[in-house]
């Protein structure tokens, strides 16, 4: 069992390649027999291509028997949020109105991926639209299950993505945060993920922005190494993507981080935190300081009520621009309807509100971080609840605002619940930072593995 393919990391299975002790073609046919004999009980994906992906396993078992690999994730299996476009395959983004949309062209980061050889296995179960209350529970596609106890939630909204990887169904799979949707899955699964700085992955012929500049595509791995493999793949400018253009930071992985001054907030403003979560995380800050950063506590320096004051302009406000002139009332979920009634009532001025907020809390964590290298909270504030029902509002508390901030904010597991669950931690970066946050994550990783967890499914 250690050895089955489908259990290996990316980077193990590129290796293995690469010394040619296995194929991508084998590799594949292991997660495809994995998706089999779990999907059932996990329902990660929304549409599998086997077809498509045992051509692109063949092509890649052609180069590497030439010993020409296109780069360091060809033959991976890969698998793709649906809310994320690939060309030929469906993209419904978790809802009804959608199940005939079928784009004719990669989105930006799925191309590269393409480019570099990985193999793309399908879609994942998305909540409808990505505006989740903490499942992916869809008319559309039903409900995706925990693998660590599948009648709890995996997080929303890239559920499906994170439930796959965590079950062995794919080493990898590509996400999009717009308020925590790749953080809190990952934290819920116990797996890395990564929320981006706006713009370090450009994006293309995509699906409509409906949450202004916070939604960010971003890869969700068992390890660092798997992570850091995929952003480096799929980050960079694109000319057509002006976000993507100047990032600042780092593109490569920089040496072990020493000393940074690390402001840890335990708690949002009133948000609550299960008692379980809030032990997990304090341990985690001590054993980050245990490596030899100073890690003080402290409030978050930065207005949390300026924050959800304005959110729900963009979620409510993107969802009625998005239904504007289509036939959809009785055809979305409840909640959509009442959001999308919520948002049409907004006017121009409210709108440009939000954008003034967002930017004055963008300049509130500038200011923050001339005194801190890194911010860190807990992912989530609470652990997984039944998967049929929405999270309790303080599951969400911590990870919005870096969306808000445009900044980079990754998951790092650490110390599971008494009954096994999974739970992380967040760091945050100034704008740019994400290499940073890998090179933590690393860091943490290597005194406190967990890629060597794996729920019992």
């Amino acid at each position: 069992m250690p050895d089955a393919l489908w259990r290996l990391s990316a980077t193990e299975l590129a290796a293995r390649f690469r010394r040619r002790e296995t194929t991508p073609t084998a590799a594949l046919d292991a997660v495809l027999a994995r998706i089999e004999a779990a999907d059932t009980a996990i329902n990660a994906f929304t549409t599998l291509d086997a077809a498509g992906a045992r051509s692109a396993a063949a092509a890649a078992d052609a180069r590497h028997a030439a010993g020409a690999p296109l780069g360091p994730m060809d033959g991976v299996p890969v698998s793709i949020k649906d809310n994320i476009t690939v060309a030929g395959l469906r993209c419904a983004w978790g809802s009804e109105l959608y199940l005939d949309h079928v784009p004719d062209a990669d989105e930006t980061p799925v191309a590269r991926l393409r480019e570099g050889g990985a193999v793309i296995l399908g879609k994942t179960n998305v909540s409808e639209f990505t505006l989740g209350r903490g499942n992916v529970s869809t008319k559309a596609f039903g409900t995706t299950r925990n693998p660590w106890n599948t009648a709890l939630v995996p997080g929303a909204s890239t559920g499906g993505g994170a439930a796959a990887v965590a079950a062995g169904m794919g080493p990898v799979t590509l996400g999009t945060d717009g308020g925590g949707s790749i953080r809190r899955p990952a934290c819920h699964c116990g797996l890395v993920g990564l929320k981006p700085s706006t713009g370090r992955v450009a994006r293309r012929n995509g699906l409509p922005v409906i949450l202004d500049d916070a939604e960010v595509i971003g890869p969700i791995a068992r390890s660092v190494d798997d992570l850091a493999a995929t952003l480096a793949i799929i980050q960079g400018p694109l000319a057509e993507d002006r976000l993507s253009v100047g990032v600042p930071g780092a593109t490569t992985e920089p040496p072990p981080p020493r000393g940074l001054r690390i402001l840890y907030i335990p708690r949002f403003g009133a948000w609550t935190v299960d008692d379980v979560v809030a032990e997990s995380c304090a341990a985690a800050a001590r054993a980050l300081a245990g490596l030899g950063h100073v890690v003080e506590e402290g409030p978050l320096p930065v207005d949390l009520d300026l924050f959800e004051k304005h959110w729900p302009t963009f979620t409510a406000g993107g969802l009625a621009w998005l239904l504007r002139g289509q036939d959809w009332r009785g055809r979305i979920g409840e909640i959509y309807e009442e959001m999308a009634e919520r948002g049409a009532a907004l006017t121009a001025a409210d709108y440009i509100d939000g954008l003034a907020a967002f930017r004055e809390v963008q300049a509130q964590f500038a200011r923050a971080f001339r005194d801190w290298d890194l911010l860190m909270t807990p992912s989530a504030g609470s652990l997984p609840w039944p998967a049929e029902q929405f999270g309790p509002p303080h599951h969400r508390a911590f990870t919005g605002i870096v969306n808000a901030g445009g900044l980079p904010g990754i998951n790092i597991p650490c110390a599971p619940a008494p009954n096994g669950l999974p739970i992380g931690f967040q760091l945050i970066a100034p704008f740019g930072g994400d290499w940073t946050l890998i090179a933590m994550a690393r860091q943490f990783e290597a005194a406190h593995p967990w890629a060597d967890r794996w729920p019992a499914l």
